[in-house]
C-alpha cells in the first residue's frame, strides 16, 4: 500500500477526499456509529472479506501470533469460487482506470484484511 499503489485505503471514520474516486467497502458488516451519506460508500463489496469462520479464529488469538496463517489462509479464501464474482468486479472497476479506494473500520488496517487484498488484487492486474 506504498506509493506505487495503484489502489488507496481509507479509514470509513476518516472524511471522504474529492480524488478517492469510487470508494469501496471492504468490511462483512457496516461500521459502528456511521450514517450511509458519512461514509460516502459506492459499492459495498462484501464478497472480498474473509469468511466468518476465519475471522473469528484469526481474533480469538490477541497477541498476533497468527496474522502469517490468516494471510496464508485469506489468500487461498480470495482464489475460492465464492470470492471469484467479488474479485472480478474490483478488478474490472481497477481496469476502468479511475481512482479506487478500499475503505475499512479496520482500526489497525495493516494488521487486517485490507494489505491481502491489496496485495492479491494488485499481482492479478500485474499478470493481465
Amino acid at each position: 500500500m506504498g506509493s506505487g499503489s495503484r489502489i488507496r485505503v481509507r479509514r470509513v471514520y476518516d472524511p471522504p477526499e474529492d480524488d478517492d474516486g469510487t470508494r469501496v467497502l471492504v468490511d462483512r458488516l457496516w461500521p459502528r456509529g456511521i450514517s450511509k451519506e458519512d461514509a460516502a460508500i459506492d459499492l459495498w463489496a462484501k464478497d472480498l472479506t474473509p469468511s466468518k469462520e476465519l475471522r473469528t479464529w484469526y481474533h480469538e488469538d490477541r497477541s498476533g501470533t497468527r496474522y502469517d496463517d490468516f494471510v496464508d489462509r485469506y489468500r487461498t479464501e480470495l482464489g475460492d469460487p465464492a470470492h471469484t464474482e467479488a474479485v472480478a468486479q474490483l478488478l474490472a472497476l481497477l481496469r476502468q482506470g479511475g481512482a479506487v479506494t478500499l475503505v475499512t473500520a479496520v482500526k489497525d488496517v495493516e494488521a487486517g484484511h485490507v494489505p491481502v487484498l491489496v496485495g492479491h488484487l494488485e499481482q492479478a492486474l500485474d499478470h493481465r
